[in-house]
């Protein structure tokens, strides 16, 4: 395999791991591991992996499941509530199947039917979903109804049998399918979205309600940098007070829309300074999730976003 086809392989690999981890730097651990993992092999070792593309795929997932394990344990010890990091819509697009069903991994499908319908673009309100998961369930789960690897080259890294590793993804589907972030098209959700912008801009609580789900949760991430909400708020009424009551705190702060892995989400911005992302899980028209992400240690990747001109520059 030739240095620039071997690097050019990296950010799917990073998609896969931040996927499976919930993080950008989690996932950069991955995968410069399998890398490590790659050139400790001897030259000879190397020329006889006949699907070297392969071999990356299972390593990298092989380590993200031994990383989930003592990452499950330092979120326990975490101030607050645990977010995955939200990324830009476009970071990972093109590397995993679109809703067409066309699979970009490097094996095939056992039953093309037995996945649920996800959106190549990695979505908040999904990470959380995955974070419900077991380990093994996350690993099976986004290799084979993300990425179209098929059962058979999943038990080799689970060290199940491929029985055992359909039940796993099984085991994950029911979970996304149960939380609602599947199935729901980018245009719904906008729709959603921007109808609770609208409301969330007169100040009125009972507008604002009407545009959530009942079991609406709100979860705020400030890693123990910054003051944020401990527990989960839940329901219409306490959510609804809780962000009105928010901006009543904090009229500096400017809300604007950018696109997200879930479909369109809002940048928090204090001029030219950008202090946090929402993310949203929406369903038959109503908010279900607001994800609010102001841990700095988790924006990085948002000083500075492709294609936005430069705007949320400097230090958060």
């Amino acid at each position: 395999m030739e240095l620039d086809e071997l690097f050019g392989e990296r950010r799917r690999l990073m998609s896969l791991a931040f996927r499976m981890t919930g993080t950008l730097a989690d996932a950069e651990d991955v995968v410069q591991e399998t890398y490590l993992r790659w050139y400790r092999l001897e030259e000879a070792e190397r020329e006889a992996i006949a699907n070297p593309v392969g071999w990356l795929t299972r390593v990298a997932s092989r380590v993200a499941l031994d990383l989930l394990g003592s990452a499950r344990r330092r979120r326990e010890r975490y101030i607050g509530q645990w977010l995955p990091e939200p990324v830009n819509a476009e970071l990972f697009r093109y590397t995993a199947p679109h809703r067409d069903g066309q699979v970009r991994g490097t094996a095939d499908l056992v039953d093309p039917l037995d996945r649920v319908t996800l959106d190549d673009a990695v979505g908040s309100a999904l990470l959380v979903v995955l974070e419900a998961m077991t380990p093994a369930e996350r690993v099976a789960f986004v290799m084979h109804d993300v990425f179209g690897i098929s059962f058979n080259e999943i038990a080799e890294v689970v060290g199940r049998s491929p029985a055992a590793v359909r039940q796993l993804a099984t085991a994950g589907r029911r979970h996304v399918r149960e939380s609602r972030v599947a199935g729901v098209s980018r245009a719904e959700h906008d729709r959603a979205v921007r109808a609770f912008l609208a409301a969330s801009r007169t100040g009125d609580v009972q507008s604002l309600m009407r545009t959530l789900a009942p079991d609406v949760q709100l979860r705020v991430d400030g890693g123990g940098y910054v003051n944020a909400a401990a527990n989960v708020v839940e329901g219409q009424d306490r959510v609804a007070r809780f962000l009105l009551g928010s901006q009543a705190k904090l009229p500096m702060l400017a809300l604007e829309e950018q696109r997200l892995g879930d479909g369109l989400g809002v940048r928090i911005q204090n001029g030219h300074v950008l202090t946090g992302v929402v993310s949203f899980g929406a369903h038959e028209g109503l908010i279900t999730q607001v994800l609010i992400m102001i841990n700095p240690e988790k924006l990085t990747s948002w000083i500075r976003v492709p294609g936005d001109s430069g705007r949320g520059e400097g230090n958060v």
